[in-house]
């Protein structure tokens, strides 16, 4: 029989000393034990997933109650104490008594029965005093930094670059909302769409218990809840739907991709954007899709196959690498380039604890490296969609800037493939940040560009 306390506390064991992203161990490990009945595998994923968010504020209350601090601790009762704390403290329905004693248990169990008395200590001692939790934080007004960074387990120095970029009260909106519960976006098939069949898809995940609702920016894009993973939903193994966040679906309606059109992504995987340019494209159109693995580009060819879609083409390709054949080829290229993932901390919680400022300042410079050589595989009068998946204005709005000013092209207008969503007064400057808190949306970056016809420009300037 499986000890579901062990085995998150394993998984986070593993994610704190071996690299690995929790959303892709979680993934795997209950896939493994997927003969779990549903009720565990959800406290499973939510006690490991809840203690990777929380994990800054978790610790700051086992130092607050705790002789030794949690630095200090021994990997396995660090991990233990904080999956411990986090049932404590943010999972109703677990008596106090359960959560105390069955860590104890386990730490018996994996050889640390002298440490038994400390971990009964200190989590019937923050049992104890769990209503008086909260005044054990920083003062919010005489610290806010400090305060924001233990309250909502974000590193200071993010916290520190946030403020300074959009305040305290945005920035305090958007940490709220990167913690709390993501529904699954997907997109339902265009050929579904067509014949009418989206609510008879609905109708048939909400009959298996699954929350299904429309999303408020495109009628094409619906949101799920209370599911135990998306290949169980139903119309998934048909190819229905795929998962594509809104935010990923808004900037391919911006690209304004026609029937006929030739298509280049060039970092593909998973394929979200990819097949939706292929459904766009048309039986007429084609989409390139590269990625610089193996590994991503199976990622790609296994959505298009599911989905039917026969005009989707997977290269293995580095997109650094100049590819001459493709010169003014494409008629819109897709440039979704590697980012520092700060729009999706809601989603990937340990990505936080990886990123650092030196990654911050190298990722825009690999940003520019990449830009500087798909930019021409774009046919005069084309277009080139960047985005990423970040809050971080080095790598967008600057990033802009300096595309502009070193390449021939111009932005466009956005704003009418925009309708209903809010605050886009820079759609019309041909580029739009989505921020969490403030749009139903990862936190993304959608940049239009047209490229400059050399012709037309020189006839312009003769007249």
């Amino acid at each position: 029989m499986v000890n579901t306390r062990e085995l998150a506390v394993d998984m986070l064991l593993r994610m704190e000393t071996g690299g690995i992203y929790s959303n892709l161990l979680v993934r795997d490990v209950l896939d493994k034990h997927d003969y779990l009945e549903a009720k565990e595998k959800a406290f499973v994923k939510r006690v490991t997933e809840g203690t990777v968010e929380r994990r800054i504020q978790l610790d700051y209350v086992l130092d607050a109650y705790s002789k030794v601090p949690s630095v200090k601790m021994k990997p396995f009762i660090r991990c233990l104490l904080r999956m411990s704390v986090y049932q404590l403290l943010f999972m109703d329905g677990i008596p106090d008594a359960a959560v105390c004693n069955e860590a104890v248990k386990l730490a018996s169990k994996r050889k640390f029965g002298q440490l038994k008395g400390f971990v009964n200590g200190v989590l019937r001692s923050i049992a104890r005093n769990r209503e008086q939790i909260a005044g054990i934080y920083p003062d919010k007004g005489k610290e806010p930094l400090h305060y924001l960074s233990v309250v909502y387990s974000m590193p200071e120095f993010l916290v520190s670059m946030w403020l300074g970029e959009y305040g305290m009260e945005r920035t305090e909106g958007m940490l709220r909302a990167m913690m709390e519960v993501h529904p699954v976006t997907v997109r339902v098939k265009q050929g579904l769409r067509e014949r009418g069949g989206t609510n008879a898809l609905l109708t048939r995940i909400r009959e298996a218990g699954i929350g299904a609702v429309p999303h408020p920016y495109l009628d094409y894009a619906c949101c799920l809840t209370k599911l135990e993973g998306v290949r169980h939903v139903p119309g998934f193994s048909e190819g229905l739907f795929t998962v594509q966040d809104v935010s990923s679906m808004l900037a391919v309606e911006c690209a304004g991709i026609r029937e006929g059109d030739f298509v280049l992504d060039v970092c593909a995987a998973p394929g979200g954007k990819a097949t939706h340019a292929a459904e766009l494209a048309g039986e007429t159109g084609k989409v390139l899709c590269r990625d610089i693995s193996g590994e991503k580009a199976a990622l790609v060819r296994e959505n298009a196959v599911r989905l039917g879609l026969d005009n989707v083409e997977i290269q293995v390709h580095d997109a650094r690498v100049y590819d001459e054949a493709l010169q003014e080829k494409a008629d819109v290229v897709l440039a979704d380039l590697p980012c520092s993932g700060l729009g999706i901390l809601g989603k990937k919680r340990d990505i936080k604890y990886n990123v650092s400022l030196e990654t911050l300042q190298e990722l825009p410079k690999l940003q520019r490296e990449l830009l500087s050589t798909v930019w021409r595989y774009v046919k005069p009068q084309g277009i080139l969609l960047y985005t990423t998946c970040t809050i971080h204005r080095e790598e967008n709005e600057e990033t802009v800037r300096w595309f502009l000013e070193h390449y021939p092209f111009e932005t466009e207008d956005i704003s009418g493939y925009l309708e209903g969503v809010p605050e886009k007064e820079t759609a019309k400057e041909g580029y739009i940040q989505l921020l969490p808190g403030v749009h139903e949306a990862d936190g993304f970056f959608i940049a239009k560009f047209r490229r400059k016809d050399w012709e037309f420009e020189k006839q312009k300037e003769g007249h």
